[in-house]
């Protein structure tokens, strides 16, 4: 059905992944692209200069490391870390990469997602290619 399949993952919830990844390859036709994606925040530039020389590409390290922890060792899904609000970077990275589905968990909603909602809820509300939520 789909030829690139984009499965953000937040670092906190390695939990989805597999569940996200097995409805990923459902989605798939044969010879698809999946790339599993995790958005590290943005850290504003005023304390950037402020952090040890190397930190943040040690970290980002760590979490492309995680990552690939998380996927269990599969060899057919390629791991990218990128940084920004996840929300839009989330989307940016479906539209910049070609990706014609997005798969993503999403927890039941708290108090917290009716105020400011969730980063399912942004993807769904402003993508521009299928999404699939995973609940």
């Amino acid at each position: 059905m789909y030829k690139h399949i984009l499965v953000p993952i937040a670092p906190e919830h390695g939990a989805d992944t597999a569940r996200s990844l097995e409805a990923a390859r459902l989605l798939a036709d044969g010879g698809a692209r999946i790339t599993a994606l995790t958005v590290a925040d943005e850290i504003p530039g005023y304390v950037v200069q402020q952090l040890p020389e190397g930190l943040l590409e040690n970290t980002r390290a760590e979490m492309l490391t995680a990552l690939k922890a998380d996927l269990g060792g599969v060899k057919d899904v390629k791991a990218d870390v990128v940084t920004g609000h996840a929300g839009r970077t989330i989307n940016d990275y479906a539209e910049a990469h070609g990706a014609d589905c997005i798969v993503i968990a999403s927890h039941r909603p708290g108090l917290q997602d009716y105020f400011l909602g969730s980063t399912a809820a942004r993807v769904v509300r402003h993508a521009k290619c299928t999404v699939v939520v995973i609940r």
